[in-house]
């Protein structure tokens, strides 16, 4: 579906919230030895940002090539120190903006490069939706995210090395290095197999893979047989996904959604809770993640087939955003995932039933009729947007103080 392909042999884990996650990157990229690809949507300079910070900077200082792509919209207020820690020592900075700005102000906030990706040696790589932010952590307090994402090993890698090496050097226009190193990634073999799990890496752009990750969403819950647990942050899918799921949930499969009960941004969970009439009827379960704000994008099909990524359920994800997914066939990875997503359903989550809902009123009805349509054309409507080629744009080092200016004179 995405010109990319199923591939066998590879080692995957589950990281579950940054406290699983933020020290095996941190590990990978001290380990490194030839070079550090890193994507992300949000980079602040907190704690965390400190961590990525220093280990993207002792990388470089040992002569490992790294690379660091951040979102204009997602990271915004990174200091030209910050920056400037990084771009002294070698490191490139690129930031994702896809439009052009008026009066240093970015028009086009909707396409975003919210992809979630670490590539080290060309030999790990880590997906998935967690940011490279302190509220990703459990001290962080009742705000704290819940998420997750996935380390790899074996041959998906090299397909995840070369979908990196080319949005750097196709978005970037990038230095001749990254074009020859990309040329010289095609022709690589694949890494040696190292474990049992079929892996393949999906994503979605405004080009040529526009819905590739709803595609593949909406064929594994149709091809669902016993069970589908979804856990999505921001659910308000296109219409096709939603009647996949009635669908399912009304031939037998049981079909259960993890959405936001505490959510970050209150928008959410009205948009999704509009949805639970159609969902509850048909049969869904829908449960609320009332513990703290959910972040993840993860889903499982079945005892075999799961995702990881980056992708949320709603429109910015399906129809904006670029977006990373790796889809997983193996049955060892399916249970892990499954055993964690029932331990929030068990001890973290609130049903929602039918009695719970608010009754049906002339009112409820038409606004009924306006989200089904809205669902039904949204993904056609956003095709009327302009769809923006991937730019990045590069950041050098700030320019040097003057000789002899004091520390509160640079500042300033």
């Amino acid at each position: 579906m995405n010109g990319r392909r199923w591939l066998q042999g590879n080692a995957i884990e589950l990281l579950e919230n940054g406290e699983q996650f933020f020290p095996r990157v941190f590990e990978a990229i001290r380990e490194a030895q030839r070079e550090v690809i890193v994507e992300t949507f949000i980079l602040f300079d907190d704690k965390v940002g400190q961590g990525l910070h220093a280990a993207l900077r002792s990388a470089a200082q040992r002569g490992v090539k790294v690379d660091l792509m951040i979102d204009g919209f997602g990271s915004p207020d990174l200091s030209p120190e910050f920056i400037g820690g990084l771009t002294s020592v070698g490191v490139k900075v690129r930031v994702f903006d896809p439009g052009r700005q008026v009066f240093g102000q970015r028009l086009n906030v909707f396409r975003r490069m919210h992809r979630k990706i670490v590539v080290v040696d060309g030999q790990r790589a880590f997906v998935g939706g967690i940011n490279y932010s302190a509220d990703h952590l459990m001290d962080f307090g009742p705000k704290a995210k819940q998420d997750y994402a996935v380390e790899l090993r074996g041959p998906v890698v090299t397909e995840i090395h070369r979908f990196v090496l080319h949005a750097i050097a196709v978005g970037g226009k990038g230095s001749g290095w990254f074009r020859r190193r990309l040329k010289a990634a095609r022709h690589e073999e694949l890494n040696s197999p190292v474990g049992e799990a079929e892996v393949q890496l999906v994503t979605r752009d405004n080009r040529r893979h526009t819905n590739d990750i709803e595609r593949h969403y909406r064929a594994a819950i149709r091809t669902a047989r016993e069970r589908i647990v979804i856990a999505n942050a921001y659910f308000f899918p296109g219409y096709r996904l939603i009647k996949e799921m009635r669908r399912a949930a009304r031939r037998g499969v049981d079909v259960r959604l993890i959405l936001q009960g505490e959510p970050d941004m209150p928008i959410v969970k009205t948009a999704a809770s509009l949805l639970y009439h159609h969902l509850l009827n048909a049969g869904v379960r829908v449960y609320e993640y009332c513990e703290r704000p959910l972040h993840g994008k993860v889903a499982l099909m079945d005892d075999q087939w799961s995702t990881v990524g980056s992708s949320n359920l709603d429109p910015l994800s399906l129809s904006l955003n670029l977006e990373a997914n790796v889809i997983v066939r193996d049955r060892a990875f399916n249970q892990v995932l499954s055993e964690r997503l029932e331990h929030l359903m068990t001890y973290s989550c609130k049903q929602i039933r039918v009695e719970d809902l608010a009754e049906w009123s002339g009112w409820r009805l038409v606004r009924s009729f306006l989200i089904f349509h809205v669902l039904r054309w949204y993904p056609s409507l956003t095709g009327w947007l302009p769809r923006h080629a991937p730019r990045l744009k590069p950041l050098d080092p700030p320019p040097l103080p003057p000789a002899g200016a004091t520390q509160t004179e640079t500042a300033a």
